[in-house]
C-alpha cells in the first residue's frame, strides 16, 4: 500500500531542481558564431551588432590589435613597435592574438561571434589550415553565417565607399551622394503619403544635423585604394579563388539548422527582423546586470526587486550569502562590499573588490560550479619528532584537496 500511494504522490512532486538546472547552465557551452562571405559584403558590421546585441566577445583582427595595444599587453607591445617603425604587422602575430582571445576566460563565458577569420592572407597559414584550426577550436562555432551577395552589387558597393581622412568613417554612397540621397528623399514621399507630416519634420531634423549635407564635408570624402573597382573585383575573385571551395566544404559538413544564409543587399538592421533574431536568441539563455547599492541593510530587499527577469520574480539570495566567491575560490572568507552586487541566473552574489567584481563578471563559472562554495578549514598538526606529522598532512592534505 506504501508503494502505491509513493506512486500516486510523485506526480504531484515538484521535479524542478533549481541547484541542477544551474549548474547544467554553468557547465554548458556557451553560443559561438562566425560570421562569413565575400570582401565588403558587411562581415564585420553584422558580427559587431549581434555581439552587441547578444552580448557575445566581438573577435577581429583590427579589433584585437587595438584591444591588445590599449592594454598594453606583450602582443600590444610589439604591434606598437612595429607600427613605430613602419612595419606592418606579421599575419603570424595577428593570428595568434586572435587565438588568444578565443581561449580568454570571458569568451569562455559569454562566447563570441568572429569575422575576418579565416582571412585571405595565406602568408601564415593556408585557408585550409585556417579552417582546420577553427575545426580543432575547444570552443567550436554553433552557427555559421553566410552573407551572400552578387558579385556585381557587391562591387558597386565597394566602389561607391569613400572614407573621412580626419575620423577615418567609412561612408556608403547613400549617405554621401547627394542624388542618390534626393532619390531616396522622393521615394520615402511617394510610399509613405500618410505620415508625410512627420516624415517632414524628420527630414528637416536630419538635414539640420547631418554633417554629410555640408558641401566642404563631401569635399573631405576620398576614396581608398582598396575600394577602386578594379582593386575591389581582383579582391572577389581571389576570394573565389582561394576561399570559397574551402568555406562550401565547411558549411556542407555543418548541421543544415545551424547555417543561416542572409542577403547581403539588405541593410545591416533587416537582417535581425524575423527568424534569424529568434534563432539565434534561442541559445542564449542568461542574463547578467551589474547592481550598485549604498545602503548595506537594505541591500537584499532593493536587490530582490531590482530588474526583474519575469513578473513577480524577484532575485534570491545565494548560498554564498554575504561572502564573496571570488575569495572563496581563493580560500578566504571575506564579506562583499554591498557596492558591488551582481545578479546572475536568479541569484545575488556581492564581491568583495572592484578586481574580484571584474574577474566574477568575465567568467562567473569556476565561482560557482562544485565544489564551490568551499570555506576554507586550516588544520595544524603537531607533534614529537618522527611521530608522523608529515605523513599525517601529507594524507589529510590528498584527502580534502588541500595544501601542506
Amino acid at each position: 500500500m506504501a508503494s502505491q500511494q509513493e506512486k500516486q504522490a510523485q506526480p504531484f512532486a515538484d521535479i524542478f531542481d533549481e541547484d541542477e538546472a544551474e549548474k547544467s547552465f554553468l557547465l554548458s557551452k556557451p553560443t559561438c558564431l562566425i560570421i562569413l562571405g565575400k570582401p565588403g559584403s558587411g562581415k564585420k558590421t553584422l558580427a559587431r551588432k549581434l555581439a552587441q546585441i547578444w552580448k557575445c566577445i566581438f573577435i577581429e583582427a583590427l579589433e584585437v590589435i587595438q584591444m591588445n595595444i590599449h592594454e598594453e599587453t606583450e602582443y600590444g607591445l610589439k604591434c606598437q613597435e612595429l607600427l613605430l617603425k613602419g612595419q606592418s604587422i606579421p599575419e603570424e602575430l595577428v593570428t595568434e592574438m586572435i587565438l588568444k582571445k578565443i581561449e580568454s576566460p570571458e569568451v569562455a563565458h559569454f562566447g563570441y561571434v568572429l569575422s575576418g577569420f579565416p582571412s585571405l592572407s595565406e602568408e601564415y597559414m593556408t585557408v585550409s589550415q585556417q579552417i582546420e584550426k577553427i575545426k580543432n577550436l575547444k570552443l567550436k562555432p554553433d552557427f555559421l553565417i553566410n552573407i551572400k551577395c552578387s558579385d556585381y552589387d557587391l562591387c558597386q558597393r565597394i566602389s561607391g565607399q569613400r572614407q573621412h581622412p580626419d575620423s577615418g568613417q567609412v561612408y556608403q554612397r547613400n549617405q554621401w551622394d547627394p542624388n542618390v540621397i534626393e532619390k531616396h528623399k522622393k521615394e520615402k514621399d511617394q510610399y509613405e503619403e500618410e505620415d508625410e507630416e512627420e516624415d517632414e519634420e524628420q527630414e528637416e531634423e536630419e538635414t539640420a544635423e547631418d554633417p554629410l549635407m555640408m558641401s566642404e564635408f563631401l569635399h573631405q570624402l576620398v576614396q581608398r585604394p582598396e575600394d577602386i573597382l578594379e582593386n575591389a573585383e581582383e579582391r572577389i575573385g581571389m576570394y573565389k579563388d582561394i576561399m570559397l571551395h574551402p568555406l562550401e566544404d565547411l558549411m556542407a559538413e555543418q548541421d543544415c539548422q545551424y547555417l543561416i544564409e542572409l542577403d547581403g543587399n539588405q541593410q545591416p538592421d533587416d537582417l535581425f527582423v524575423g527568424k534569424n533574431k529568434a534563432y539565434v536568441a534561442s541559445e542564449k539563455n542568461y542574463i547578467c546586470y551589474y547592481c550598485c547599492f549604498n545602503k548595506q541593510d537594505e541591500l537584499f530587499r532593493v536587490l530582490s526587486s531590482y530588474k526583474l527577469i519575469a513578473h513577480r520574480y524577484r532575485w534570491h539570495r545565494s548560498r554564498w550569502g554575504r561572502a564573496c566567491p571570488v575569495a572563496l575560490k581563493e580560500g578566504d572568507i571575506v564579506m562583499g562590499n554591498p557596492d558591488l552586487a551582481v545578479s546572475f541566473l536568479g541569484k545575488m552574489y556581492i564581491l568583495s573588490s572592484p578586481e574580484a567584481l571584474k574577474t566574477f563578471m568575465l567568467n562567473p563559472r569556476p565561482y560557482l560550479l562544485p565544489p564551490m562554495p568551499l570555506p576554507p578549514c586550516k588544520v595544524l598538526v603537531f607533534g614529537p619528532p618522527f611521530s608522523g606529522r608529515t605523513t599525517i598532512c601529507n594524507l589529510i592534505a590528498h584527502k580534502y584537496k588541500g595544501k601542506v
